[in-house]
């Protein structure tokens, strides 16, 4: 376990570092391929991208059902553009996630 622990410290400082604020619009064609995946405020948006490259697949299932977790919509794109919106973004190959800027 202590391992496991220390593989996703190291993870999570690589993932730290690869987080960046993102315009939407830089992130259109990424939409278009569907492969940008919104996480609600209420997670860490890295430790999202942590539980995926571990393929927790139980957890990211549950996300995913509470809707906490999902692709980005038409209207959620529609709406990030026309507002302009800047987004945390890190990439987990093939996905991108976002999360919206809070203050």
């Amino acid at each position: 376990m202590p391992e496991l622990q220390h593989q996703n410290d190291i993870l999570r400082a690589k993932l730290n570092r690869e987080t960046s604020r993102i315009s939407w619009k830089e992130l259109l064609r990424f939409f278009a391929a569907g492969t940008v995946i919104a996480v609600s405020a209420e997670l860490d948006l890295v430790e999202v991208a942590i539980q995926i490259s571990n393929d927790n697949k139980a957890l990211i299932e549950q996300w995913m059902l509470e809707k906490r977790v999902d692709k980005v919509s038409d209207a959620q794109a529609k709406d990030w553009l026309e507002t302009d919106a800047t987004l945390w973004a890190v990439v987990v190959r093939p996905w991108i996630l976002v999360q919206q800027v809070t203050s």
